[in-house]
């Protein structure tokens, strides 16, 4: 491991100031991401910012009737606690089909929307990379070859959606591996953000970005800022929601394709619809205009299908993942289903 320094602020304030230091310094709270890439050289900070004394570990009421969910608070906390439960069961749910117990327990939210990609090729120091190649490039040599090591090679659980830069080539097919940020997506969350120039919000669907030419950037914050808080809407879909994650074993495994869904209903009619996609993409893929072909309509098979191939319209897989298109679809279909069917939510299937 890299040898690094070490600093615990209290105050948000102080810890800004010093991400903003001459250091590569990097925040940590529950390390259960970071430190995994700083054992294998992905991550190589200089400075590490223990922000666990910052007080961002509340969850507190809005005045709109959201919700407003602290930095530091635990996945579990989160999931687990009672207004989440009640108002927001698909995070809950979403949040507790990830990792394991004991992770869990340590994760942070704002740590959960940041970890890095799990594709192979990124913690493989010696293979191509061009995230990881890339972002070392002004700082630390040595860190592997660029390149796309999943395009040519085993690439099962690689991205099937907003691959390609502007120019029609691609750079980078590694996924999202966050379960929490896709229910946050379809419940079109707002993220609190603070750094030197103050406090900003970021709508949830423009913090993760797609990798274009620059795969090595996975959000659109500045180096120099810290996310607060997470503020979730009032509507949270409490009575037609489903988390449906699709991997290849039942507990501590990233999706393969995952859906978050929630509806609102009037009888058998469809009037409001989000969606959200995990595991398909560098970031949690969501497109409204497919949203908008439900409303209005019975919430029928049938009207399901058409839905389905709108999310996944311009997927191309790249050969050992070229199933998950129609896993997918497939996954939409069956999540839509879920939500409006109680017993079938419960039961999962």
């Amino acid at each position: 491991m890299h040898p690094f320094s070490y600093a615990r602020p209290t105050e948000v304030t102080e810890a800004v100031h010093e991400l903003a230091g001459p250091a590569r310094a990097k925040f940590i709270a529950g390390g259960t991401n970071l430190l995994d890439l700083m054992k294998v050289n992905v991550e190589q900070p200089n400075r590490l910012i223990d922000i666990n004394r910052l007080p961002l570990n509340t969850i507190d009421e809005l005045d709109n009737g959201g919700l407003r969910l602290g930095a530091l608070v635990t996945n579990a906390d989160t999931a687990y606690h009672p207004l989440v439960e009640q108002r927001y069961p698909l995070l809950s749910q979403a949040i507790l089909s990830a990792a394991s117990a004991q992770l869990r327990n340590m994760a942070t939210n704002g740590g959960n929307l940041f970890q890095r990609t799990r594709c192979y090729y990124f913690y493989d120091t010696a293979m191509p990379c061009n995230k990881r190649q890339m972002h070392h490039s002004d700082q630390i040599t040595g860190t592997g070859p660029a390149g796309c090591g999943a395009l040519g090679g085993y690439n099962r659980i690689h991205a099937i959606l907003g691959t390609e830069a502007s120019d029609g080539t691609v750079h980078c097919i590694a996924t999202h591996p966050s379960d929490m940020a896709v229910a946050l997506t379809a419940l079109d969350a707002t993220i609190h953000v603070t750094g030197p120039n103050g406090d900003r919000t970021v709508p949830i669907g423009n913090l993760h970005r797609l990798p274009g030419s620059e795969p090595q950037f996975d959000h659109t914050l500045r180096p120099d800022e810290l996310v607060t808080a997470i503020e979730l809407p009032p509507q949270g879909f409490p009575d037609h929601y489903t988390y449906l994650k699709l991997r290849d074993r039942s507990s501590y495994a990233f999706a393969l394709v995952s859906v978050a869904v929630g509806l609102e209903m009037d009888g058998d009619v469809v009037t409001n619809a989000r969606l959200a996609l995990g595991g398909v993409a560098h970031k949690p893929w969501r497109k409204p205009e497919a949203e908008q072909l439900l409303i209005g309509r019975t919430a029928t098979r049938e009207h399901f299908q058409p839905v389905a191939e709108a999310l996944l319209e311009g997927a191309v897989g790249y050969g050992h993942n070229t199933f998950k298109i129609d896993l997918a679809k497939r996954a939409i279909v069956r999540a839509l289903g879920m939500a409006i069917n109680k017993e079938k939510r419960e039961e999962g299937e």
